[in-house]
């Protein structure tokens, strides 16, 4: 009995106690585990008003608009690249180019490849400088050379499309900055084309219905005689002016026939051009000088015209000259309104790089 009471006080001789028990485990009940899902990443549309336009024009080095160049536009992170092809102004268009930096790369055949970069704001409209080409190192000296007709033939035909409100002829206006040197055979066509627009027509009756009204060279008579009179000594005088002094003349002292427009610097400066523009002109060698074709042209014209006015019209050497230096103060009146008026009125003029008036 001794031993049994010992047993049961001693704790290590008998059964081990609880404490001394992992613990056991517990039962948890069985949940299934979700497999998980590929998460699914879906491009954001851009919002259509956050869409925007990149657009400009590509000129060589002469500042001449270049038909028919490739542009392609991509994004700075990447992407497939838009194509455009630059029109007979030499302007290209994207739309809807969502928001961000982007890079142009400008090809033509003999020029070596331009890369622009610009950013777009949302919604905006981008339109940077001139992308000015120029010539491959691959070109040689002889297609340089050979090009100049075609570049005065491009800027011709671009001038062949310039009227005032639409409809007034302005062909002897040239925007170039450094426009090609026309040839004599472009120089004739220039006269010929002016002469036969069929708003010339509708200029010279006016005016001949204005001298009829008012029976200015009282000579002519009236009713429709003098009326075609009147219309064909207009008309004479401003074909003999354009194709003596314009075109023949010009073709001989090798002189441009053409105002060039300024556009830059301050009023002053262009306000003094376009009075000069008036007695000078520049050369085909690109120097100014006196306007020999427009001085001795405009003479000749008044002396053709003795032929077919009536004969109190016909004047003698004196009044003559005085009416050449009214002649070139409504020139240089001209000019003026060349220089700040009529280029804002002649829609679609491309700029090629000048300033802009």
């Amino acid at each position: 009995m001794l031993a049994a009471a010992a047993g049961a006080q001693d704790p290590g001789a008998g059964a081990v106690s609880e404490a001394a028990l992992p613990d056991a485990p517990t039962a948890q009940a069985a949940t299934p585990q979700a497999t998980p899902q590929p998460s699914v990443q879906h491009p954001v549309q851009p919002q259509p008003d956050a869409l925007g336009t990149v657009r400009g024009v590509i000129v060589d080095r002469d500042g001449t608009v270049y038909e028919g160049a490739q542009v392609a536009l991509t994004a700075a992170g990447g992407g497939p690249a838009r194509t455009a092809i630059s029109g007979g102004d030499g302007r290209f268009s994207f739309d809807g180019v969502a928001a961000g930096a982007f890079k142009l790369t400008v090809s033509a055949s003999g020029f070596a490849p331009q890369v622009v970069e610009g950013t777009l704001a949302a919604g905006a409209s981008y339109e940077g400088k001139p992308i000015v080409l120029a010539m491959s190192s691959a070109a040689s000296e002889v297609e340089v050379t050979a090009s100049q007709t075609e570049i005065a033939q491009a800027q011709l035909k671009q001038e062949e499309t310039q009227h005032v409100l639409g409809v007034m002829p302005n062909f002897y206006v040239s925007y170039a900055p450094n426009a090609a040197p026309l040839t004599p055979k472009q120089k004739f066509h220039l006269a010929w084309r002016s002469m036969v627009d069929p708003m010339n027509f509708v200029a010279v009756g006016a005016f001949a219905g204005i001298e009829q009204a008012t029976n200015a060279f009282s000579g002519y008579g009236q009713g429709a005689q003098g009326y075609g009179k009147r219309f064909g000594a207009l008309y004479a005088d401003n074909a003999t002016d354009n194709f003596i002094g314009g075109a023949l003349l010009s073709s001989w002292w090798k002189q441009d026939p053409r105002y060039f427009y300024k556009g830059t610097g301050t009023v002053k400066a262009r306000v003094l051009y376009a009075i000069a523009n008036a007695v000078m002109c520049k050369g085909d060698n690109g120097k100014w000088e006196v306007d020999y074709s427009a001085i001795v042209g405009g003479l000749a014209s008044a002396g053709i015209s003795n032929a077919y006015y009536p004969e109190e019209a016909r004047e003698g050497a004196g009044p003559t000259f005085e009416n050449m230096v009214v002649g070139f103060g409504s020139s240089a009146v001209q000019n003026l309104l060349q220089e700040f008026l009529i280029r804002r009125l002649t829609p679609k003029v491309p700029k090629y790089g000048a300033g802009t008036p």
